[in-house]
């Protein structure tokens, strides 16, 4: 990569309705082993002055559903301008009627109900193993909420996000037997970009804004991509300062377990 490329600290990928963050930014066009990724990246300076890079997770004209994003490229690439953290909006279903639409969340497990998507970085040359345990970065969770909490949201401290696989909306037997197991939040994206940043030793926080109560929750006819679109563009200018202020928040030394994640492990390839 050339000397000239721009370099960020932190790295924010947008999902549905997130599709720029910053107004003065410069575009790179970045390639990595695992093709291009979703867009151009965007680089640009938050007001404190810390450099971000912002990725569309869906790309700017929303082309890539949510089974054919090239995550593996996405996270490469903000890896490889200098990112160590990351923030990832999106829009969610809520599978409890205590979260509706407009709540604000920051989960702390995962669960992965997809299929067929590539997981990992490290399928040649020797097995890699990371610790899961625990999908998000803590310290970017604690702070997060502390931010939300500043800018006037409420925002709920935990709870388990289920990712299937899209495009298509769940049934409300599906639903049901989620919210069943105890899982409060659904959506299509999160997985495997969470584990993904984690083989590259990325701190990873998710920001997630329930745009409609699930199919098994909600009485009604169920779940349309335009109510979607139409709850995440309602608050979207709300969401986008904080998104900023967490970017200046976020410690500018890492001292989590999401950073030693690689720690003794022979990886069968160079991380950029």
């Amino acid at each position: 990569m050339p000397m000239s490329q721009p370099v960020a600290e932190v790295g924010v990928i947008g999902g549905s309705g997130f599709y720029s963050f910053l107004d003065d930014v410069e575009e790179v066009a970045v390639d990595t082993p695992y093709g291009r990724p979703s867009d151009r990246i965007a680089i640009g300076t938050v007001p404190t002055g810390r450099r971000v890079a912002f990725v569309p997770r869906h790309g700017r004209d929303h082309r890539y559903p949510p089974h054919k994003i090239p995550y593996r490229a996405n996270l490469w690439a903000l890896r490889s301008l200098g990112v160590r953290q990351i923030l990832a909006p999106s829009a969610v279903g809520s599978l409890t009627p205590k979260y509706g639409p407009g709540t604000l969340a920051i989960p702390d497990q995962l669960v992965d109900r997809t299929h067929g998507r590539a997981q990992t970085f490290y399928d040649e040359g020797g097995a890699v193993h990371v610790t899961f345990a625990d999908p998000y970065c803590p310290v970017g969770r604690r702070t997060a909420v502390d931010v939300a909490a500043s800018a006037g949201w409420q925002p709920i401290d935990g709870g388990t996000l289920v990712v299937i696989e899209g495009p298509r909306f769940s049934t409300r037997a599906e639903s049901q037997w989620y919210a069943g197991q105890g899982w409060t939040l659904v959506g299509m994206t999160g997985h495997p970009e969470a584990v993904l940043a984690r083989e590259l030793a990325l701190c990873y926080t998710p920001i997630c804004l329930v745009t409609d109560l699930d199919a098994g929750i909600d009485e009604g006819e169920g779940v349309t991509m335009g109510e979607v679109y139409r709850v995440f563009a309602q608050n979207i200018d709300r969401l986008r300062p904080v998104v900023a202020d967490l970017v200046a928040a976020l410690p500018a030394e890492r001292d989590c377990p999401c950073a030693h994640a690689l720690d003794g492990i022979n990886l069968p390839l160079e991380l950029p």
